[in-house]
């Protein structure tokens, strides 16, 4: 996960985890401070009818001030805005907004606006307000995308502490509360450390089960017009995993379109459930509970929980109200995992069509312009007198001599022969050399450990293409966008792991801005994916360094193969 959306749930979970209501909101409120760096923070809580603001929590506020500012806001001017149209709000100054209401005299002034609503349950609670970035600065994109993100949460948070504000005094409602509130924190914790789907969902359906004291808990996720079957928990066979369920006829589809709990003690509910659900996929049900996965009105799925081991195995209306609250949260966690895996796709998709153009122009710029100019002195040959015949061919011989060379390079640029037969040390010192060639000053210094007789093998090819991979990404942006003409590349192996560091004396460039080639992006996927990490230090008017740390991973080899790949390298 981005370390954006890594601190959003970080946040969320410390907010989660408080009980009382008053407290809640002012977590949340000191939360989005940190998130967005703030001055200052407020949430309006709407009345019931949902058209003015009933209740106005500040934070960064004096009470002394807000004493002599007077009245609270009601909503009316900017703040009424997001009322009326609760949609993110970002402002480079509050004051020029067509709607601007202006602030009363003692108020303090305040420039840069961010707003977002706060939702419970899919109903409008109220907005957090966000004003005066850090610095005076902009709130940005991503501030906006954040704190969207965090207002989810805050609204679970929300409604877990109303929630138990009506339990107080009842201990074991108030405990089985406690309970569902911490299996969210879970969550939210959880998928700070990770977007992978398939280990959200076994989380959802480990801690869903423990919740209402299932027998055995199943989770099914829309896919192309049916339900399948992505995680289980409990008494169930894994083999259901996979298998598919009708969206239309069965009762988790009716769960669905109802956008409510459905239980299998209804009549219709019990035969959809047998004939066209779980029941037909061989898993018998005493009594179930079905309660849909819905996040801002978009239907993700249903958690099925079949026959309560205590006291069962009817489910109870507390166990109802505990798993749609706990279905918040899970539909957060499963929303926020395909939409990062979805976005992960485009741009791979975007990525990839940026290469083969980029491929295209190599092409049309070198080579068949070559070939073109070749063309042309291959017509000449045929209208050249005896006596200039032998020194056209010579010409013509040497262009072609020249665009073998050209294609060559680029052929070693999308895969190099060395990387395969000698590995990536080898791979490396082509690499510079062919950079050198073009004009590029490269200090090269490399300490593998299978290069330096420390080892008896090479690292895995999918170690040795991502070692290669970053340093010809880090060097070409140095030379492509950073115009750098010197660039050093160290290399190194010790304690497990191989890092890399690339240095250029480029003019730098904004690592925040998104890139629509492989790049960056590329990098750290690369490194991601063998649990390493990639880190950049640049800005405008100054240097790039590229760090990079990746786990050592070698192949299994015979001690045969292994003497030999040594004498090759």
């Amino acid at each position: 996960m981005d370390p954006v959306s890594k601190s959003v749930v970080e946040l969320a979970g410390d907010v989660l985890a408080e009980l009382d209501t008053e407290t809640v909101l002012r977590r949340v409120l000191g939360a989005a401070r940190e998130l967005t760096d703030a001055r200052y923070a407020a949430l309006g809580v709407l009345n019931e009818e949902g058209t003015e603001l009933a209740q106005f929590v500040t934070l960064g506020i004096g009470e002394e001030e807000v004493r002599r500012i007077g009245p609270l806001p009601r909503g009316h001017g900017v703040l009424g805005e997001l009322i009326r149209n609760p949609v993110p709000l970002r402002l480079e100054q509050v004051g020029e907004h067509p709607h601007s209401y202006g602030f009363p005299s003692m108020h303090p002034t305040m420039k840069t606006f961010l707003g977002v609503p706060v939702s419970i349950g899919g109903a409008a609670f109220g907005n957090l307000y966000l004003t005066d970035k850090e610095g005076g600065a902009e709130f940005t994109a991503e501030d906006e995308e954040a704190t969207v993100l965090f207002a989810q949460f805050a609204g679970v948070a929300i409604d877990h502490a109303r929630r138990l504000a009506r339990s107080e005094g009842r201990g074991d409602r108030l405990q089985r509360a406690v309970d569902a509130l911490d299996a969210t924190v879970t969550i939210a914790r959880t998928l700070a450390g990770q977007t992978d789907l398939d280990a959200i969902l076994e989380l959802v359906a480990k801690r869903g089960r423990a919740l209402v004291s299932a027998r055995a808990l199943v989770i099914e996720l829309e896919a192309g017009g049916e339900l399948e079957i992505v995680a289980v928990a409990g008494e169930v066979p894994r083999e259901l995993i996979g298998q598919t369920v009708n969206l239309e006829d069965s009762v988790a589809g009716q769960a669905l379109r109802a956008q409510r709990p459905q239980r299998l003690e209804n009549v219709v509910n019990r035969a959809r459930y047998d004939e066209h659900g779980l029941g037909r996929r061989g898993l018998d049900a005493a009594a179930g509970l079905i309660v849909p996965l819905v996040l801002r009105g978009n239907s993700y799925g249903a958690l099925v929980a079949i026959d309560r081991q205590t006291e069962g195995p009817d489910f109870s209306d507390q166990d109802e109200e505990l798993l749609e609250s706990f279905a918040s949260s899970a539909a957060i966690a499963v929303a926020t995992a395909k939409s990062v895996d979805a976005e992960r796709q485009r741009e791979r998709l975007a990525a990839t069509e940026s290469e083969r153009s980029r491929w295209a122009r190599e092409l049309h710029d070198e080579t068949l312009q070559g070939l073109a100019a070749l063309r042309l002195s291959l017509a000449a040959i045929g209208k050249a007198a005896p006596e200039q015949v032998e020194g056209l061919v010579e010409q013509a011989g040497a262009e072609v001599e020249e665009e073998i060379v050209k294609l060559r390079s680029l052929i070693t640029d999308l895969r190099p022969a060395s990387l395969d037969q000698l590995g990536a040390g080898p791979a490396l010192e082509a690499l510079a050399e062919r950079m050198r060639l073009r004009g590029l000053e490269v200090d090269l210094r490399l300490d593998l450990a299978f290069e330096a007789g420390r080892a008896s093998t090479r690292h895995d090819e999918e170690l040795e293409t991502a070692l290669y991979r970053i340093v010809q990404e880090a060097v070409n942006n140095a030379v492509s966008h950073g115009e750098a003409s010197r660039v050093e590349v160290e290399v190194a192996e010790h304690d497990g792991a191989v890092t890399i560091v690339v240095r250029d004396d480029g003019a730098g460039f904004d690592t925040t801005r998104r890139s629509d080639g492989f790049g960056l992006r590329g990098m750290r996927e690369r490194a991601e994916l063998l649990d390493g990490s990639v880190e950049v230090d640049s800005a405008p008017g100054r240097s790039t360094t590229v760090r990079a740390m990746l786990p050592a991973r070698r192949r299994p080899v015979s001690e045969l193969t292994a003497a030999r790949e040594r004498r090759s390298a």
